[in-house]
């Protein structure tokens, strides 16, 4: 028998870093964050709006008249942001 080097594993694992996007977004994607940059819209319809809410790019926020309306996060503000868009 022959002795084999134990491989050092690290006591305390960095996490990783968290990622905004797991994907590139499409110019429908983008488009629609646009036109929620300044001001929380109606956009209930557009099939985009799933998929940004899910990747935690905008949030569904109710008005006082019971409307329903979806507006930026700060991870969507950031997006624009690293488009140049301000």
């Amino acid at each position: 028998m022959h002795d084999t080097p134990e491989r050092a594993m690290p006591t305390s694992a960095k996490p990783k870093p968290r990622t905004m996007l797991r994907r590139i977004l499409s110019h429908h994607e983008i488009a629609t964050l646009l036109l929620l940059l300044h001001a929380p819209v109606d956009l209930a319809a557009k099939p985009e709006i799933p998929l940004l809410k899910e990747a935690g790019l905008i949030e569904q926020v109710n008005t006082e008249q019971g409307d329903t309306r979806f507006q930026l996060t700060e991870d969507g503000n950031a997006v624009l942001r690293g488009l140049g868009v301000s």
